[in-house]
């Protein structure tokens, strides 16, 4: 079980007709534990009368640039448990039990232009690294907007307001099912085509990131530049115990940093809990097979990976695993970072 922290939720501010926004009251002791970049998302415990809780990850809609206090977006799903428990029962002074800010959906720099793709729910990472451009980079940003309709875009005053105050530095093109129909690779290359040397980051449901990806590839943007988040279910609850299953007793060797170590590796156990309980300082984050922050290489034997919702095709072809997923299959195993 991960170490999680109780913070209020300082004020609820309504969207649309079916998401709200959480503002986050951190206390100042876990001021630095809540550091984030845009783009990260935090994950959140929902009590259940059935399972005892369930674990769901909101993406930060605010920006540390602009100085805005934490907060989530959480939009009602038909038959969503979470987002329905949040939307009907979180007010001022309700605490949540949250795990610090994660993800890597962030971009190395602020100073490029960005061409951010989102749909419904997928503009809450978007627009933190939008604000987070105009406050503290001099690039510009370009944003394709894809929703139900007019009534469902969420944050429509405020980008409205963004970019009546960015001077010519952000475009906001809207994609509206009720009147162009569901978004199509030649209709989105056509909006996105003025912007195509710009840096793509794309956040949405899988039928819209196949759409972009189709239309991005249609204006020469390789693939390998594409950057994406998903909103996946979680394979696992990071708030409950969990006993690790799977796997034979390996022996493991690793190159990290220069330097080859050889360990035991136990039955069952995920491999970036042997690096971690070894002193290795692996890279990691979300612990859950949707960052792809721990992804290594696999030189030399077999694993078997419980979860993987970032890695593509080609990624597994040439050997990438994630180590926050893998157990072994074979008795020897050889990565390297």
């Amino acid at each position: 079980m991960r170490d999680f922290y109780r913070v209020p939720v300082a004020e609820v501010i309504p969207e649309t007709g079916d998401a709200s926004s959480l503002v986050l009251d951190v206390p100042p002791p876990l001021a630095a534990d809540f550091a984030y970049r845009p783009g990260q998302f935090v994950t959140v415990r929902v009590p259940s009368d059935q399972t005892g809780s369930v674990a769901r990850c909101y993406s930060l809609c605010s920006s540390p640039q602009a100085g805005d206090p934490p907060a989530i977006t959480v939009k009602r799903t038909a038959g969503g448990y979470a987002s329905n428990w949040l939307l009907d029962n979180v007010t001022a002074g309700t605490v949540l039990d949250v795990l610090a800010p994660a993800g890597t959906f962030c971009p190395s720099s602020l100073d490029g232009e960005f061409l951010l793709f989102a749909a419904g729910s997928g503009i809450t990472p978007v627009i933190s690294i939008l604000k987070s451009v105009l406050a503290a980079g001099r690039g510009r940003v370009a944003l394709v907007y894809a929703n139900r309709d007019e009534r469902s875009v969420i944050f429509a005053a405020e980008l409205r307001r963004l970019t009546a105050a960015a001077a010519g530095r952000l475009v906001v093109l809207h994609w509206l099912d009720s009147l162009q129909g569901t978004p199509a690779a030649a209709g989105v290359a056509a909006l996105a085509r003025p912007y195509a040397g710009w840096e793509p980051y794309v956040c949405g449901p899988g039928p819209y990131l196949a759409a972009v990806r189709a239309a991005l590839g249609r204006l020469g943007v390789p693939a390998k530049r594409i950057r994406t988040e998903r909103f996946v279910s979680l394979a696992d609850n990071p708030f409950e115990q969990t006993r690790p299953s799977g796997g034979v007793a390996a022996t493991l060797a690793v190159e990290l940093d220069g330097v080859t170590r050889t360990l035991p590796w136990p039955p069952g156990t995920r491999l970036l809990d042997v690096l971690i309980d070894a002193g290795l300082t692996a890279p990691h984050s979300c612990r859950q097979g949707i960052c792809g922050a721990c992804a290594c290489q696999l030189v030399a034997g077999e694993v078997e990976m419980a979860h993987n919702e970032v890695l593509e095709a080609e990624d597994l072809a040439d050997g990438y695993i994630l180590a926050c997923q893998s157990v072994p299959l074979s008795k020897e195993v050889r990565i390297t970072y």
